[in-house]
């Protein structure tokens, strides 16, 4: 079966072509420049540029695939969530392609194929994991006992960890998007010169309790907003700026690491799969590897494949396909798309 996934949800427009599980044949992704400007994506100018490239990306998918768009089997596209004009955009393609030529098409849940994306390089990446799903816009500590299946552990009860990444970046001066660049900043600091919380973190937490495995950022970046505007006021933020982007990676990746060890403890599992643009972050990977130990196997996707990619939704819509069927005519796009297969984890269960 060859697939093609296209994915618009943010800012990059990416299209992939796949055969079979993980051969991909063409894979294109163009991310949009213009939101450096702004610190952050403006969704009408995210919308636009869609519109503008989504024909040039799939035709260079095609011509690297060495294939017609009439040799697609399947459509697969990000239907939710994301921006939703953004969203539109690839929705109305894909379902377009697929009238024209009598081929089903089917919609993917964005952080679902995240998941997916990590198992496309690493085939090992199979459930049962623990699944973490750290981006812009989600993080989300998960159980994955199969695929289809997903048992919510924990999740941010405010902003995301990428989020917090592109805040942090911003209020240092740093640019945009926000995680490679903390990152670089970051290798020439000292992560103990400041003292920033880890929120939502606490020793006389216990299992069972509600913020056992939830995450909050918004608290760590007004902490950062405070030290920044001090060190201005002393005229010493030039000379602090690579310690505090140190400072605050490490705590962002010190919360991410000690709830997913809960995770791990309590299932027994020391599978872990990351997913997102947050997995791409080498102090998080380096920090989890260690903390799992010589017993523990984890899987991260590369850079490429950590950010947003038609590869990823090729890969999660063969499988929704292969389940379910293709999408009914009346699909559509949705901010708010539920998880699917999501359930509550009333009680995890052990691996």
């Amino acid at each position: 079966m060859l697939v093609l996934g296209l994915e618009t949800s943010c800012d990059e427009t990416s299209a992939a072509l796949l055969r079979g599980e993980r051969d991909v044949a063409g894979h294109v992704i163009l991310s949009q420049d213009v939101h450096r400007l702004y610190g952050g994506v403006v969704p009408e100018l995210a919308s636009r540029a869609h519109l503008r490239v989504v024909d040039d990306v799939v035709s260079g998918t095609l011509r690297e695939a060495g294939v017609s768009l009439r040799d697609v089997d399947l459509f697969a596209v990000t239907s939710g969530p994301g921006l939703i004009g953004a969203l539109l955009v690839g929705v109305a393609w894909a379902k377009s392609a697929a009238f024209a030529l009598g081929r089903p098409v089917v919609g993917v849940h964005h952080m679902e194929a995240h998941l997916f994306a990590t198992a496309l390089e690493q085939p090992q990446a199979q459930p049962p994991f623990v699944g973490l799903l750290v981006s812009g816009g989600h993080t989300l500590l998960l159980w994955v006992p199969e695929w289809g299946r997903y048992e919510k552990l924990g999740e941010t009860r405010d902003d995301a960890a990428g989020e917090a990444f592109d805040k942090t970046a911003k209020l240092l001066g740093l640019g945009y998007p926000g995680g490679p660049v903390i990152q670089r900043e970051a290798a020439a600091g000292d992560a103990r010169a400041h003292m920033l919380p880890r929120p939502m973190l606490a020793s006389t937490q216990r299992p069972g309790d509600a913020d056992y495995y939830d995450f909050s950022f918004s608290g760590l970046k007004t902490a950062v907003l405070n030290r920044v505007r001090e060190l201005e006021s002393a005229g010493r933020l030039e000379a602090s700026r690579a310690d505090v982007a140190a400072s605050f990676q490490a705590a962002v990746v010190d919360v991410l690491v000690a709830k997913t060890m809960r995770a791990v403890e309590a299932t027994g599992c020391r599978r872990v799969v990351l997913g997102g643009g947050v997995a791409a972050s080498r102090a998080l990977r380096e920090a989890m590897t260690e903390a799992l130990g010589s017993g523990g196997e984890l899987y991260h996707p590369t850079p490429r494949l950590a950010t947003d990619n038609g590869a990823m939704i090729a890969a999660a819509g063969r499988f929704r396909f292969e389940r379910d069927g293709a999408a009914a005519a009346d699909l559509t796009a949705r901010a708010d798309l539920p998880f699917p297969g999501m359930v509550e984890a009333v009680e995890v269960a052990a691996c």
